[in-house]
């Protein structure tokens, strides 16, 4: 089947701020596909100043809690950056890109399909290495 990339309306950058950022990821996440199982929190971790831009940097964390193991073992992060342009006009929209805990792909919301294996292959990883440990 064909699938149509989601993405949302982000904000512009004159109405941004660091509550409304950490809203509209919140936002762009309730659009992937993910199970149920998956819980997650987002944080605003700093703000990041550029010769031409402001970025600011956010962490969501995920993990899949049980009624075994109700404090996961592991967790995988998402790291996004919510850019805001000091050249473009200000009723421009702001850039989003994120990236993967331990990669260094930089995905485009609107280039990209989120995939829960993402998530799944971190977890897994992470594990391996502690039971070499």
């Amino acid at each position: 089947t064909e699938y149509v990339m989601k993405n949302i309306q982000w904000i512009t950058g004159n109405n941004f701020t660091v509550e409304r950022g950490q809203q509209q990821i919140e936002e762009l996440i309730s659009t992937w596909k993910v199970h149920e199982s998956w819980l997650h929190w987002t944080e605003f971790l700093q703000e990041e100043e550029q010769e031409y831009s402001k970025r600011y940097h956010y962490r969501v964390c995920w993990s899949i809690p049980t009624c075994r193991k109700p404090i996961p073992r592991s967790t995988a992060s998402v790291y996004f950056v919510i850019e805001i342009s000091k050249t473009k006009p200000a009723t421009s929209p702001v850039e989003v890109f994120f990236t993967l805990e331990s990669s260094r792909l930089i995905h485009r919301p609107e280039q990209c399909q989120f995939r829960e294996k993402w998530l799944k292959d971190i977890i897994e990883n992470k594990m391996i290495v502690m039971e070499r440990f």
